[in-house]
């Protein structure tokens, strides 16, 4: 059924061909080093800032989560005033001190402000 070169040409496509190599050019291989340096350096300054975002939102939640301490202080006090840091803590409204961020009740307790510890603060 089969012509000679037919058979011929069925025998060298199956037997491996001795001029081409089954493996990469020094080319191809820098090519993709290329690209993963490029695509590496692409990856390494699109995360540079997630860390800077997530300090200012734990900066966020700690002071919205003493402002609620003081509201939740200043309606269970039957005497009408804003508690301090240790008055939140002893009360059982904070489960512990903030490390960033200080509560100053002036004389009379009728107000409170919330303000960073010190300069060096990452909330500020």
């Amino acid at each position: 059924m089969f012509t000679y070169l037919q058979g011929k040409l069925r025998r060298r496509t199956r037997e491996p061909n001795e001029t081409t190599d089954a493996g990469f050019t020094l080319i191809e291989l820098l090519v993709v080093i290329v690209i993963l340096g490029i695509l590496s350096a692409i990856v390494v300054f699109s995360v540079r800032g997630i860390n800077d975002k997530g300090q200012g939102s734990a900066c966020k939640t700690d002071k919205s989560t003493i402002q609620t301490a003081e509201e939740a202080y200043f309606a269970a006090d039957s005497r009408g005033k804003y508690g301090t840091m240790a008055e939140l803590v002893d009360g059982g409204f904070l489960s512990n001190a903030s490390a960033w961020y200080a509560v100053d009740v002036p004389a009379g307790g009728a107000t409170y402000e919330i303000t960073p510890k010190d300069a060096s603060s990452p909330c500020t």
